[in-house]
């Protein structure tokens, strides 16, 4: 199970620090990502990371802006995210490696097997 936290309503320029604690699977050793959404656009990755946990990839849109990080000690990732646009508004999602399709995140591909319920964060 992944939990996300860390959404809320923030002004331009502003800044959030999305949490997503892992339970019943350990993150060390396997591919972590954030996913965004709008309504009825399709999900795209914002940023991941590497089973070592030190490569770190992101989309074109946020680079510079966001950064992707790992607590192995509390199972946990995060998603540092600074000069927030408005077109940064939308759905955030957690997912780990799993067995289910691939996505790329820049140059990482990732076969996503488990889903967060998301948390939203809104930039106006």
């Amino acid at each position: 199970q992944l939990v996300e936290s860390g959404g809320g309503s923030v002004q331009v320029g502003g800044s959030l620090k999305l949490s997503c604690v892992a339970s019943g699977y350990t993150i060390s050793g396997n591919r972590m990502a954030w996913f965004r959404q709008d309504p009825g656009e399709e999900r795209e990755g914002v940023a991941a990371l590497g089973s070592s946990g030190d490569s770190t990839y992101y989309a074109d849109s946020v680079k510079g802006r966001f950064a992707i990080s790992q607590d192995n000690a509390k199972n946990t990732i995060y998603l540092q995210m600074n000069s927030l646009k408005p077109e940064d508004t939308a759905t955030y999602y957690c997912a780990a490696e799993g067995s289910g399709r691939a996505r790329r995140i820049g140059g990482l591909w990732i076969p996503v097997g488990f889903w967060g319920q998301g948390t939203q964060v809104t930039v106006s």
